[in-house]
């Protein structure tokens, strides 16, 4: 098998600006191209501009070729990042490769044609510290080389039966097949930040040493997931997506001790669980360990192994009013039916006083009670008042929807001296590595 090339979706607006910092031709007309210009939709055609705002060609998509084979580089100028999370920032970002430019709707969308390995030398640096070590990023490499290559395999492609009736919502949100290009290049698929982000030598060395090695199950490549921190237990898949077991992605007690006394599926269990400052591998509180795995605007969150997040009466019901577009009147009660094996529920009623109604699964849950979204679903609520409370504290676990490998968990356990093959055999049961190209 040959090394796979990618379409990356960068972003999308109604103007972009890009700045090519080598030469440039547009496909199918030869016309050199080098410096600061805009793109933007004309009818339903896409223009580019030049700095005097002259226009220099108009069609229905424009290719832009690098002059050097893939190796010319471009910047997009603020790329919004972070898109409805609470790190939701902009940031100017350099690629390598080709530059494609589509109409979608009403707005200019940017698309890189990229080598998958030239695509992770910026994952696995967007995603975490470019300084983590080389065993971690081994490992990070194998799980977002898998999870790619799976998602433009058709076999793997999720099925969505959403519920949305009068009394209950339950929807997930699924890495879907996008029209124009295979991935985007935020947190729906996998963070691709640009080059620039790749600059150390022993990122490098961690894609050059895992090369074309993926997981592998039941003679399929893995759609290895992961989030930032699982809260002690990670969560089985068909809790967060799609209502199908996958062997790999079972829950798993993220502790060499591999045992605990709770069941977090129970109320009782989950609180006391989540009370409790329990060991685990993503347990850390060494800031030290954690500058080197998360990137500046992942390392302003804190105390996201164990959290609480506190409204006001007023304030909940506004929330919940604004977020879901349901007007339950002021609310009463946050009703956890059910629990997955991580403590996370996946799916809650909220009960108010003019209505109730349930929501799931998890993503959905965190998106009804936060601004952005909340940590995650794993959380227990105490309030304070009579019949309808003055006062809501939801006190929570882990961040992120716990599924696969444990970011910050898996850090720790090569802090503590394993190898990334031992860090993905403990994630990712029922797995193996295999080399493909």
């Amino acid at each position: 098998m040959e090394e796979p090339k990618l379409k990356v979706g960068i972003c999308k607006a109604k103007e972009i600006s890009i700045n090519l910092l080598d030469e440039y031709f547009i496909k199918g007309i030869g016309k050199v191209l080098y410096g600061r210009y805009k793109i933007i939709k004309h009818n339903n055609n896409v223009s580019v501009i030049d700095s005097g705002n002259n226009p220099i060609h108009t069609d229905t998509e424009l290719i832009l070729v690098p002059s050097k084979k893939n190796k010319n580089t471009f910047e997009i100028i603020d790329v919004t990042i972070g898109i409805n999370f609470h790190w939701e920032q902009k940031e100017t970002q350099r690629f390598c490769g080709h530059l494609q430019l589509v109409s979608e709707e009403e707005e200019v969308r940017v698309i890189n044609h990229v080598d998958i390995e030239d695509y992770l030398l910026s994952v696995i640096s967007s995603e975490m510290n470019a300084s983590a070590s080389e065993e971690y990023l081994k490992a990070h490499a194998i799980i977002s080389r898998s999870w790619v290559l799976s998602r433009i395999d058709a076999e793997n492609q999720e099925e969505f039966h959403f519920i949305d009736d009068d009394n209950k919502r339950i929807k997930w949100y699924g890495r879907e097949e996008h029209t124009n290009f295979d991935v985007c290049a935020d947190d729906h698929c996998q963070r691709y930040q640009g080059i620039s982000r790749a600059c150390t030598s022993t990122v490098k060395d961690a894609i050059k040493q895992t090369t074309g090695i993926v997981l592998y199950s039941d003679n399929k490549i893995c759609d290895a997931r992961f989030s930032k921190c699982c809260g002690g237990v990670s969560e089985d898949f068909e809790n967060v997506w799609e209502d199908k077991k996958v062997s790999y992605l079972s829950a798993i007690i993220d502790s060499p001790k591999d045992s605990i006394q709770y069941d977090l599926t129970t109320e009782e269990g989950a609180k006391e669980w989540i009370s409790k400052d329990i060991d685990a591998f993503c347990n850390v509180k060494d800031k030290k360990l954690l500058s080197t795995i998360l990137n500046d605007y992942d390392f302003e969150t804190s105390n996201f192994y164990r959290w609480k997040e506190e409204y006001t009466q007023e304030e909940l019901s506004n929330l919940i009013k604004e977020r879901s577009g349901i007007d339950f009147g002021l609310i009463k009660e946050l009703k956890p039916l059910k629990r997955g094996r991580s403590g996370r529920i996946f799916e809650l009623e909220i009960v108010g006083t003019k209505r109730s109604f349930i929501f799931g699964k998890e993503l959905e849950i965190r998106k009804v009670l936060s601004e952005s979204h909340l940590y995650s679903s794993a959380f227990f609520v105490e309030t304070k008042g009579d019949e309808i409370p003055s006062h809501f504290q939801l006190i929570g676990a882990g961040w992120g929807h716990g599924v696969g490998l444990c970011q910050i968990g898996a850090a720790a356990m090569i802090d503590k001296g394993y190898n990334h093959e031992e860090v993905l055999k403990h994630y990712f049961l029922d797995s193996e590595l295999k080399k493909i190209y």
